[in-house]
């Protein structure tokens, strides 16, 4: 797949891939004098309610960051709980995902997760691939440099087994590597919980994504605030670079 060529070029256009850090979970459960875990909990309700906006929008892809290679460092008791609850969304939403024929996938190192969870991500990536409509990525034990990485030692091994030649690798070739190989790169990433950066989230795919930042809590976020920013995004002029002539 060119990347180039997968993005909408100018105004008025609605995104193919939105990709979203839902930040702010904890904070909003400490502000309520609860657990950071019943902050998860609300913000899985909220994550139902986006999926449904996105596919009802006609949104193509949507991608959202569950788990990264630094939320390792977090309390046990915190990452045993995250952990937990994916493990419970894989084996509950898989007869939803396929009436709603929405196909799921895993981005991420499955290596250092449970011989559990690494089933559920295999079982529902197979039972919904045939699915034709919205196209939701978890990212699980991701990180974008970690992606990276891994790419680059899987090209290497090509190169070496002269499965590729030198001379043919460019953009392209490497984005095959990664994770979303197969899936478009975004074109408007959204934090919520007020901070303004990446966080290591698909750094090579952000190359030419529109960023929107919101103040508001994963928790609070309500439809109507995720439809504005999508349609904010609708007035951007996207140039990639080059001179879009205006029209009078």
């Amino acid at each position: 797949m060119d990347r180039r060529d997968s993005h909408d070029k100018g105004k008025n256009k609605m995104p193919e891939h939105i990709a979203i850090m839902m930040d702010g979970n904890g904070r909003w459960a400490i502000k309520k004098n609860k657990a950071r875990k019943y902050g998860h909990i609300e913000g899985g309700k909220v994550l139902r309610e986006i999926i449904k906006t996105t596919d009802e929008l006609g949104i193509k892809y949507l991608t959202v960051f569950a788990f990264s290679t630094e939320n390792w460092h977090r309390p046990k008791e915190e990452v045993d709980n995250l952990l937990k609850m994916l493990l419970w969304y894989l084996g509950n939403e898989k007869e939803q995902a396929i009436q709603n024929n929405m196909r799921i996938r895993v981005l991420g190192d499955r290596g250092k997760l449970s011989e559990e969870l690494q089933i559920k991500i295999h079982e529902i990536e197979e039972e919904t691939k045939k699915c034709e409509g919205l196209n939701f990525q978890i990212a699980i034990n991701y990180g974008g440099r970690d992606d990276l990485l891994r790419a680059f030692k899987n090209m290497y091994i090509d190169l070496i087994d002269n499965r590729i030649d030198i001379d043919a690798v460019d953009e392209n070739v490497i984005s095959n590597y990664l994770d979303t190989s197969d899936i478009p790169d975004p074109d408007l990433f959204i934090r919520t919980g007020g901070e303004q950066r990446i966080s290591n989230f698909l750094l090579w795919q952000f190359a030419y994504t529109e960023f929107a930042y919101s103040d508001t809590l994963w928790p609070d976020l309500k439809k109507e605030e995720f439809i504005n920013i999508v349609h904010s995004f609708c007035d951007r002029d996207r140039r990639f670079g080059k001179i879009i002539d205006s029209v009078e």
